[in-house]
């Protein structure tokens, strides 16, 4: 594999367990190849907001309440304090949600602005409007690289030739380490590089495996 290093931008909603599995392949993949990961905020609560008569009731509820709070603080300490803030952030706060399996609760929001070493003033922004701007062009400018028909995550990186590749997922539980997630990585960008190659699907058996 080539040693030349490369960026590859990932788009997360901390709501999603499904995204959160795929980042810390991701953490695990900065280890074990030449890469990068740029983090970037998505929403589902943008995605879906033009169908929540398509979506179940428990679901639709989240969607149009708590969903936009922690990806409006997320923007928040993104344009407040720089973009390099949002890897731990993300990490603090999928910890919390996922692992910890607390949701995207108040308290739980900001002990993750506390762990990411961020102001506790940023969830203020948790039921403001204040960058839904800026949310909604950081969720545009990934879902478009793949279209509406998916969710999160989405991942950008460049190809063997050097143009982008971009694709959501891949799905994927427990998250794998090593080797594991290194052959993962290239077998990806192997077939997502692929011209006119669009998808790969099993039905899933087993949820997210959070350790």
């Amino acid at each position: 594999m080539s040693e030349t290093r490369t960026t590859a931008d990932f788009w997360f909603d901390p709501l999603c367990p499904w995204a959160w599995m795929t980042s810390r392949w991701m953490v695990e993949v900065q280890k074990v190849r030449p890469v990068d990961v740029r983090w970037h905020v998505m929403s589902l609560a943008v995605l879906n907001e033009d169908k929540l008569d398509e979506v179940p009731e428990e679901y639709r509820e989240s969607l149009a309440t708590t969903a936009w709070h922690p990806v409006r603080v997320a923007v928040a300490a993104e344009r407040l304090h720089g973009p390099e803030v949002l890897g731990r952030l993300y990490t603090a706060m999928g910890t919390r949600f996922h692992n910890e399996g607390r949701g995207p609760t108040r308290e739980a929001i900001a002990e993750a602005l506390a762990e990411a070493g961020l102001p506790a003033e940023l969830l203020e922004y948790a039921e403001r409007d204040t960058y839904d701007a800026e949310l909604r062009a950081s969720h545009k400018e990934g879902i478009d690289k793949v279209g509406q028909e998916v969710g999160t995550p989405v991942i950008s990186v460049p190809g063997p030739d050097g143009a982008e590749v971009a694709f959501f997922g891949p799905v994927v539980t427990p998250a794998p380490r090593g080797e594991a997630a290194a052959r993962l990585w290239d077998g990806t960008l192997l077939v997502a590089s692929t011209p006119g190659f669009y998808e790969i699907k099993r039905t899933r058996t087993a949820g997210p495996v959070f350790d």
